[in-house]
């Protein structure tokens, strides 16, 4: 999902300054409302943990450059139903902000692009998650098709996202529809994973009864 540099630059780089912005408006709101609900130190600590699995991710997970981006194991929607959207989506940006300063910072310039590319679809799968999954329902309970249309929600997104991208800096000449199109096949190939393993994590958590009262972790993951 990372946007390779030159794919846009110049002037049309403003326009990524206002999406991230906007990426950054929502999770402000996002973790306002947890500190009202869990308190701040719920909020610091589940963004600590966010940001070091987002950083692993990033780093240690396989990844490979695919077309425009490159494709890697993001594992949003886990985040999202571990530890809720606030804590989700500054794990996302703090994490791949920590990327860009230390590993990669050629890819500095692209960070607003690249954070709204994570972020947005982000919450666009909170709002479908409001909507799938019942009030009555735990996350450590729903099913494998609720976690598949949440992963085909976080990754569709991004795929759009680069997608956009891409076609805003370079055009739609053969070629750069050839290169979007590789990414997103590659990219959608994350989706036959991803529920797998988020239902594998839900399923761990079951266990772990000590910790149903525990602010670390999404209200909705036990309740």
């Amino acid at each position: 999902m990372h946007i390779e540099a030159g794919v846009v630059d110049g002037a049309k780089m403003l326009l990524s300054y206002g999406t991230a912005l906007a990426a950054a408006g929502l999770t402000l709101k996002s973790a306002v409302e947890l500190i009202k609900q869990s308190g701040l130190f719920s909020l610091l600590g589940r963004s600590l943990m966010t940001s070091l699995l987002v950083l692993f991710f990033f780093e240690v997970l396989p990844h490979q450059a695919v077309g425009v981006s490159e494709v890697h194991f993001i594992l949003g929607s886990t985040l999202f139903l571990i530890f809720g959207p606030a804590a989700a989506a500054i794990g996302l940006a703090s994490g791949l902000l920590i990327q860009g300063v230390f590993f990669a910072p050629f890819d500095l310039p692209q960070y607003g692009m690249n954070m709204t590319t994570l972020l947005l679809p982000l919450f666009a799968m909170s709002m479908v998650a409001e909507r799938i999954i019942s009030p009555n329902t735990a996350y450590v309970d729903i099913s494998y098709k609720q976690t598949l249309q949440l992963s085909l929600m976080y990754q569709g997104g991004i795929v759009a996202w680069v997608a956009f991208w891409a076609f805003y800096g370079q055009g739609f000449g053969a070629e750069n529809f050839s290169s979007v199109a590789s990414f997103g096949v590659a990219y959608m190939s994350v989706v036959l994973l991803e529920p797998v393993l988020d239902l594998a994590v839900l399923a761990g958590a079951k266990t772990l009864d000590r910790f149903k009262q525990s602010h670390l972790f999404e209200a909705r993951l036990f309740h």
